[in-house]
């Protein structure tokens, strides 16, 4: 009982094989520069339980339809998934469902167009997201394809927590709302904290921190997302590594009229030149680190502005919640960085939230890890995600539902 969890990129498909009955990765590979001379596929096999054998294929990849077929030789080369006819279905992550989807959706012509209607919301990812459904769903349609939304996780938010202060006719028309990402992580590492409490989802309230280059806060009251950083686009709430996050809209104005930039232009600086990279110009925190132990100001000053963003939510969620049984930090920055996972906790012990600074001092467990100083009155976790699973957990239940 095998399912295949596809991430496709503008330039890359990303795919991950899992037998459902065990949950093991039975195979996995990237194939990146679609469209390039030097595309290059990089695929695992798993061979016995914790050792895989990889195959690195560096032949020119025209297009998608082309990187579909060469995966598919490379499975039937290494030992194809479903060579017993065991592939019960697809799993597609797609970035954006708006208002449609709150759930695993089989696909059908009427999800894809539907889906296609959705891209002015998520120009830069639906597209992308689509094509990589469009193509197996086509190949072979007795396989079921299912999309998985990023947005889903959160359309559980109520009204008064997704609703813009804009005029209504124009946010209905537009559908301008908060919409909210990273659905699949919150909701994945909220279960694994309630799993690890010893209780059901619906009785744990969480304040997820999904900590990467993109970056997101969720606040889960008993299994269910009711608010979160991220808003009509992935652009809002915490700093992020090229992201700005929150800011006063007028800066777009501002930015338009004194510096004479189109919306375009601005929507690039806001997006790709800003966040971590625009305080101290670089992105990766691990080098945010090595120039502040160097005395460098700048990245001082960007690890401080990106603790701080984080605070602020935390803080803020925690009111909005009432009561929080655990603060869980995930993905690359929150489940390896010590620093950063103290720093946003800094002064919230009167949030009865506090770290122990020789728990704090580890780096990406293997399993859910407590954290918190013994006063704490709220569990402080490091949850590794596994949105790949996560995707390939629900592609089932929509599969069998």
């Amino acid at each position: 009982m095998n399912v295949i969890v596809i991430n496709c990129g503008s330039s890359s498909i990303k795919y991950q094989a899992f037998d459902m009955r065990t949950r093991e990765v039975l195979a996995t590979g990237l194939l990146e520069k679609i469209g390039e001379n030097d595309s290059v596929l990089t695929h695992k096999t798993r061979i016995r339980s914790d050792d895989f054998v990889e195959h690195v294929i560096e032949e020119r990849v025209g297009d998608h339809r082309a990187g579909f077929d060469l995966i598919d030789r490379v499975y039937w080369e290494t030992g194809r998934v479903d060579e017993r006819g065991e592939l019960v279905g697809i799993g597609h992550r797609v970035v954006h469902g708006g208002d449609l989807f709150s759930g695993p959706t089989v696909v059908d012509d009427q999800v894809i167009e539907e889906i296609r209607d959705l891209i002015p919301l998520a120009p830069l990812h639906n597209p992308a997201n689509l094509l990589g459904i469009e193509i197996p769903y086509h190949q072979d349609p007795s396989i079921p394809n299912v999309a998985v939304f990023d947005t889903a996780f959160h359309q559980t938010i109520p009204a008064h927590a997704y609703t813009y202060a804009i005029p209504a006719t124009m946010a209905k028309e537009y559908r301008i709302r908060r919409y909210g990402f990273h659905g699949t992580s919150h909701k994945y590492v909220s279960e694994r904290v309630a799993e690890h409490l010893g209780k059901p989802a619906e009785e744990v309230n969480t304040i997820v921190c999904h900590l990467g280059n993109g970056a997101s806060i969720c606040a889960v009251e008993g299994g269910r997302s009711v608010d979160t950083s991220m808003g009509l686009t992935p652009l809002e709430g915490l700093v992020m590594g090229t992201r700005c996050g929150d800011l006063d809209p007028a800066v777009v104005f501002y930015l338009a009229e004194q510096a004479g930039l189109s919306t375009s232009a601005i929507d690039k600086v806001f997006n790709k030149e800003s966040g971590l990279k625009g305080i101290c110009g670089v992105n990766d925190m691990r080098e945010v680190h090595s120039r502040r132990e160097a005395g460098d100001e700048e990245a001082q000053l960007a690890f401080e502005v990106f603790c701080y963003r984080v605070r602020k939510y935390v803080g803020g969620y925690a009111a909005a919640l009432g009561r929080v049984d655990a603060v869980a930090f995930t993905a690359g920055i929150g489940e390896n960085d010590a620093k950063v996972r103290a720093g946003s906790l800094e002064g919230l012990a009167g949030f009865g939230i506090s770290l122990d600074a020789e728990k704090n001092n580890t780096r990406k467990p293997a399993e859910p890890l407590e954290v918190q100083s013994d006063d704490s009155a709220s569990k402080v976790m490091i949850v590794p995600t596994d949105e790949e699973l996560e995707i390939a957990l629900q592609t089932l239940q929509a599969v069998q539902g």
